[in-house]
């Protein structure tokens, strides 16, 4: 196994052992939270000039984009310009007793066994997403655990959706500005590392916009009325990247899981795991 994918795969395992607080994250994946992740030693620099268009006159953001690793959706990085968090969460009760109850290493988190991360914890990740862009999709390829995500432009969701752990998505144009809007999701996933949590009433809207040919300004904006009071937002900057994706294996390594140090994750409400 290359060297490269190797530590892609231990890094994972030790990402999901550490306690879920953003100082015991600070040294993963890449080292500033919030920062982007993958050197390039090539003396790569994002161009500045003009953003590149379609032929039918829209923004281009195809591409392979560093973004910064966001493990704490509330704080900010120490350059905001990188991304800024939302600040103290406004919980509703519900949702403060879910984050001040959450303890993966206790009671299990499902990335510990490989299921999806989810829409914005895949977003949040640590590693690389290139996107793929035409008149009528755009489609988000997420280096983390190899997922894709292919949304269609459309004004509006279907009258029925099946819940799913990246929810259902939608794109559109305000201008310049590529909006996507996410609903429909199954609830099991969380928003970040630090464990915030959604439920399957969650409505999730992102916008991406061209500040120049390498740089995207981006921001998510959460809406949970089980766990949140009002809406609220985390912006980031992503920059164009001149790498291609790694393969991401996700189970092959993971000492932390067979070796027992991450309790096995069970759907919610589902019947124990029978022991032979």
């Amino acid at each position: 196994m290359p060297t490269r994918i190797f530590a892609r795969v231990l890094m994972f395992g030790a990402f999901l052992a550490l306690p879920a607080a953003a100082s015991a994250q600070a040294t993963l994946g890449g080292g500033v939270p919030g920062e982007p992740t993958r050197g390039d030693s090539s003396g790569w620099v994002a161009p500045t000039g003009p953003a590149p268009r379609l032929p039918n006159g829209k923004p281009d953001f195809t591409g392979v984009w560093d973004h910064p690793y966001v493990n704490n959706m509330s704080a900010s990085n120490r350059n905001p310009a990188v991304q800024k968090g939302a600040g103290e969460l406004p919980y509703t009760p519900a949702g403060l007793a879910n984050i001040q109850a959450y303890d993966p290493e206790k009671n299990g988190d499902y990335t510990g066994m490989c299921m999806p991360f989810g829409l914005t914890r895949s977003m949040n990740s640590p590693y690389p997403i290139q996107i793929m862009q035409s008149d009528k999709h755009i489609a988000f390829m997420f280096e983390q655990s190899t997922w894709f995500h292919v949304v269609p432009f459309s004004n509006e969701h279907p009258a029925e959706i099946n819940p799913t752990w990246f929810g259902h998505s939608i794109a559109k144009w305000t201008g310049d500005t590529l909006v996507i809007d996410t609903v429909g999701f199954n609830g099991f996933t969380r928003l970040d590392t630090k464990g915030n949590p959604h439920s399957d009433k969650l409505h999730v809207v992102q916008t991406f916009k061209h500040n120049d040919a390498g740089h995207v300004a981006y921001t998510i904006t959460i809406e949970d009325p089980v766990y949140y009071t009002k809406p609220w937002t985390n912006e980031r900057t992503f920059t164009l990247s001149n790498g291609e994706l790694l393969e991401y294996s996700c189970e092959e390594n993971n000492r932390s899981l067979w070796e027992g140090r991450i309790k096995i994750w069970q759907v919610p409400g589902s019947e124990p795991l029978r022991k032979r």
